[in-house]
Formats: structure tokens, C-alpha cells, sequence
């Protein structure tokens, strides 16, 4: 428990730190609510299985990418850290396809999934610079593929907290491409920090559910 402790304790600080726009309190807590779910991981026993082993790397690169966004106004930087989230959510999807999945609940996923990628897209290209077009798509698709996967595991009978968990984490990558792109203000990280940090702990605990379902 004290690593998901700290972790929300660190992303209470951090919104403040965000609201009052204190540059190296927002830093420090990020890094310690990032640390702290990468820990919770550890302790939770991700090394026991490969599908813990896979969510671990995954937390680790998103870990990464929580350092590489925090300079602000760099476009290298910020697509320094989309690679690295890139990865992460690779990893994820990898950890995800160790799971039994039922191929008919898989398919409906996709749908469904597809369908609400679709209208992101849309709804972001009208804003998007151009040298941020083949990137932010990419993105979505890889996001899109981990999210199926994780859906289609809860559906098939496998843990709630991997849909959930990977649910909220797309969600809050909303947050962040709004920020981004369409709308900066402090209302995109109110809701999106929290979906964050929380989703990347309920993935971490997911790894004490998982060996019945491999």
C-alpha cells in the first residue's frame, strides 16, 4: 500500500503545483508519483510472471516519458516523450496478448475502439502542425491496439483492472493531446493527471490477478 500512498499523495501536490504553476514542485512531484507507481509494480510481485515483467517495462518507459515532457514549449522533447509512451503502450499491448481472449469479444473491442479513435483523429488533425500528423497517428494506433487487447482481456473473463486500467490511461492521453493542441489551460490536467496516475497504479496491481488467466 505505500507506494500507491505516496503515488496519490505526489499527484495531490502535483496539482496544485500545476495550478499555481510552480515549475520545479510540479517536477519533483511528477517524478515521485511516476516513481512511486513503477515501485508499486515491484512490490506488487510484476517480476513473477512475463506478463508482469512486460507491464513493468511498460511503466518504466512511461516512467521515461514523464521526464521527457516535462520541458514545456519544446517540440523535440515532446515527441521525445510520445516515443517513449509509444513504447510503453506497446509493452502493454504485448503483456495484454498473454491473456486468454475471446476472438468474437475481441472483435466487437476492435469495433468499438476503431470507431472512437476515428473521431479523435478527426476531431485533433484540424489542429495538429504537420510535422505532428504521422506522429500523433501512430500513436493513436498503437494506443487503439493496447486498448483493445486490455478491454478484450476484462471481457473474456480476465481481471477488471487491466480494461480499467488501460481505459483510464487512454483517457487521460486525451487530456495531454487537448493541452497540446487544441486548448491549454489547467482544466485539461485537473482530470487528466488524475486518470493518469491512478490508471498506471490499478495496471500495477493488475499483476496480482493475472496467473489463473495466462
Amino acid at each position: 500500500m505505500l507506494p500507491a500512498i505516496v503515488c496519490l499523495a505526489a499527484l495531490v501536490i502535483l496539482l496544485f503545483a500545476e495550478r499555481a504553476n510552480w515549475r520545479w514542485a510540479r517536477a519533483a512531484s511528477k517524478m515521485v508519483a511516476s516513481s512511486a507507481f513503477v515501485w508499486a509494480a515491484v512490490v506488487w510481485g510484476a517480476e513473477a510472471t512475463v506478463f508482469g515483467q512486460l507491464l513493468l517495462v511498460g511503466l518504466i518507459l512511461c516512467w521515461l516519458g514523464d521526464a521527457l515532457l516535462l520541458p514545456s514549449g519544446s517540440s523535440l522533447w515532446f515527441l521525445s516523450g510520445l516515443v517513449s509512451f509509444l513504447l510503453g503502450h506497446l509493452a502493454y499491448a504485448f503483456a495484454f496478448a498473454q491473456m486468454a481472449l475471446e476472438p468474437v469479444v475481441l472483435g466487437v473491442c476492435a469495433v468499438v475502439v476503431g470507431g472512437a479513435a476515428w473521431r479523435i483523429l478527426k476531431w485533433l488533425r484540424p489542429h495538429l502542425p504537420s510535422n505532428f500528423e504521422w506522429p500523433v497517428f501512430a500513436y493513436v494506433a498503437v494506443i487503439s491496439l493496447m486498448l483493445v487487447l486490455a478491454l478484450a482481456v476484462s471481457f473474456s473473463g480476465g481481471p477488471l483492472a487491466v480494461g480499467i486500467g488501460a481505459f483510464g490511461f487512454a483517457a487521460s492521453d486525451v487530456s495531454v493531446a487537448r493541452n497540446r493542441f487544441v486548448s491549454e489551460g489547467f482544466a485539461n490536467s485537473a482530470w487528466g493527471l488524475p486518470a493518469y496516475f491512478i490508471s498506471q497504479l490499478v495496471l500495477a496491481y493488475s499483476v496480482t490477478q493475472v496467473s489463473e488467466f495466462i
